[in-house]
């Protein structure tokens, strides 16, 4: 009777220890299945570049994947200013022409002056042209026009800017204008890319065709793509030319230097001669001048005085030989 009170004490025993276990088992796989739903559920800032990353901005680096289990698994995104991933800056493409005016005393100096400083500054740069106006007595206005590398450019800025300051000129206009043709040389290095892409194919098409008509057809459709080829690379050859080297204007004109004044009037035998004698070059001047004249219309006053003469002497015959009657009183 104990042995067997004994054994069903065991059998309780186990199974209670049994239960137990179960028990602890299923608490532990509760908590397991809400840690794991916890941490695959993404919060409010891993939504959002859940999202972002989907629509491909790429704003600020996170990235989703789908594996085939049918799980997503989240990158955090990445702290400001972290962003590993470098942006490449399109070049900018710009055309610059610069305009200066300027009032110096000698602008045949100036103009030397800064051809030689340009020169000097930049070896490539080139004159595109120069012009010498006549403005008065030894004084020229001067138009001078300059290419210079864009990589100088500032450097002739700056000089020119501050050049009339500092010679003792005046700077009467400076002007700069800038064209951003960065879109059209984009445009256009991506239409001659696919052209020559185009080209390629097509010679390759032309060596395997074999019908003439095809032949045709590819040799008319070549020499179209051949043309735009060569009219998109001059467009862009000139393009380069003007992005790479910028015009600089240059305009001169001379200052107007006032006359010294006169010395103060004083009594000068010297002074005393020399007026008189102007006085009587200048009467014997006039007198020949009068003779001249007179000379010049002789041929009609000698006519006219010859008439008069001959006119006063025929009347005085006629009253000779009929004299008038005595008058009666």
């Amino acid at each position: 009777m104990l042995h067997r009170w004994i054994k069903g004490r065991r059998r309780t025993l186990w199974l209670s220890s049994l239960i137990l276990l179960a028990l602890l088992c299923a608490a532990c796989g509760a908590g397991t299945m809400n840690v794991a739903s916890t941490s695959t559920a993404p919060g409010p800032s891993q939504q959002y570049s859940v999202a972002r990353s989907a629509a491909g901005t790429g704003y600020n680096g996170a990235s989703a994947s789908a594996p085939s289990n049918g799980s997503t698994s989240v990158q955090a995104p990445h702290k400001l200013g972290s962003n590993t991933q470098s942006t490449v800056a399109t070049p900018q493409y710009l055309i610059k022409t610069l305009k200066v005016s300027m009032s110096v005393k000698d602008t045949t100096k100036v103009a030397d002056d800064l051809q030689a400083w340009i020169s000097q500054t930049d070896p490539l740069s080139s004159s595109a042209g120069t012009d010498y106006e006549q403005a008065g007595n030894n004084l020229y206005s001067i138009s001078m026009a300059f290419s210079v590398e864009a990589k100088f450019y500032p450097l002739v800025y700056s000089y020119l800017r501050d050049y009339a300051r500092q010679h003792g000129g005046r700077l009467t206009a400076f002007n700069e204008s800038v064209q951003d043709v960065t879109n059209d040389y984009v445009d256009t290095t991506s239409r001659l890319r696919n052209l020559r892409a185009e080209q390629s194919r097509l010679l390759d098409l032309m060596a395997h065709a074999q019908a003439m008509g095809d032949i045709l057809s590819i040799d008319q459709r070549l020499t179209d793509i051949e043309g735009q080829i060569e009219d998109i690379e001059g467009h862009l050859d000139s393009l380069k030319s003007q992005v790479a080297f910028y015009t600089v204007e240059v305009s001169l004109q001379p200052v107007e230097v006032a006359p010294p004044p006169p010395p103060p009037a004083g009594w000068s035998i010297g002074q005393v001669f020399h007026d008189a004698f102007a006085a009587s070059l200048a009467f014997g001047q006039g007198l020949i001048t009068f003779i001249i004249w007179l000379l010049a219309f002789s041929v009609y006053l000698i006519p006219v005085a010859l008439i008069g003469w001959l006119v006063a002497r025929l009347r005085g015959r006629v009253r000779r030989v009929f004299p008038a009657p005595p008058s009666v009183k």
